[in-house]
């Protein structure tokens, strides 16, 4: 386990604009958060607090009263103030940065730092605390997780970015052992998204342990159109980007109409286990734009409001 927020030359991830929408979003918790007493967790409501935390634009639907008319005077725009209450909640990214994740065109890799960036960036402007956990990070150093520890506030989201962008994909590992480990230590309960190709034959018993904890989990199942249509034809050895064994297959019509059986069904699999669980499943390919993701995919699945 490494704590890895730095600073880096990294391109911006988002402009302006498009972080300014993603303040309009919230990250639902579903579940009501036992054992713990009154007054431990924090929230953005008006009226039980005396804290001031941060401003927001105003959305349709912001209850009025809580307009800070002087910034109105002086911007002529209207903002809302937020105050921190007794609630919290954390919000816990899990990001697969195994090798299998460094493929397709749009990358897989890259699609999920963004997404992982613009859910932590969400959760940040809320005020809602955020960690992040690279599975199968920097095998070659003998480590298998890096760990961002929970930040709270929008002034935290550059070393929320920075330590995603630094993120190599390239490892191995086992999703069942990790989530073992995560779940033992990482206890705290909310909402948990857990971004991967899910290439890995503990698939389930890691799905298992996450959802038998305190956490509300979210799977987004990200895939690379090449896996999902791939176009290929004659005489070719395969080879597995993560543990180098290859086959030899001749690519014609009936294979790859065989291909797609599978995976079909190898997704529905997916799809009933997870909703015996209590899990969102979220199969997504990486030619989905991320607006689209957070705006409609994500609201619909109720992830996101």
């Amino acid at each position: 386990m490494v704590t890895k927020p730095h600073a880096s030359d990294h391109p911006p991830l988002f402009d302006g604009d498009f972080l300014r929408q993603l303040e309009r979003l919230a990250i639902l918790s579903r579940k009501a958060i036992s054992g713990r007493m009154q007054g431990e967790r924090r929230s953005t409501k008006r009226g039980q607090s005396v804290e001031f935390a941060d401003f927001r634009p105003y959305s349709l639907g912001d209850d009025f009263r809580r307009i800070d008319w002087n910034a109105y005077a002086r911007l002529e725009r209207f903002f809302i103030k937020l105050f921190i209450e007794e609630e919290d909640t954390l919000v816990h990214l899990l990001l697969d940065t195994s090798a299998s994740m460094d493929w397709g065109i749009p990358n897989k890799h890259q699609y999920s730092i963004r997404a992982a960036a613009a859910l932590g960036y969400i959760a940040l402007a809320g005020l809602d605390r955020v960690t992040v956990t690279a599975l199968n990070a920097n095998h070659t150093n003998h480590i298998s997780e890096l760990y961002f520890s929970p930040h709270r506030g929008k002034n935290q989201a550059h070393s929320l970015f920075s330590f995603l962008q630094d993120l190599k994909p390239g490892g191995t590992g086992s999703l069942a052992a990790q989530a073992l480990r995560y779940r033992a230590a990482r206890p705290d309960p909310g909402p948990l998204v857990l971004i991967s190709d899910l290439f890995d034959n503990t698939w389930k018993d890691g799905l298992h342990t996450l959802a038998s904890g305190k956490f509300e989990v979210t799977v987004l199942h990200l895939l690379a159109p090449e896996e999902v249509s791939p176009e290929l034809t004659g005489e070719l050895k395969l080879v597995d980007i993560e543990s180098q064994a290859d086959v030899e297959i001749t690519a014609d019509y009936d294979l790859i109409a065989r291909y797609k059986d599978g995976l079909r069904t190898w997704k529905e699999e997916i799809k009933h286990y997870c909703a015996a669980r209590g899990i969102h499943y979220v199969p997504l390919e990486t030619t989905l734009p991320l607006h689209e993701l957070l705006f409609a995919r994500l609201r619909q699945q109720a992830v996101l409001k």
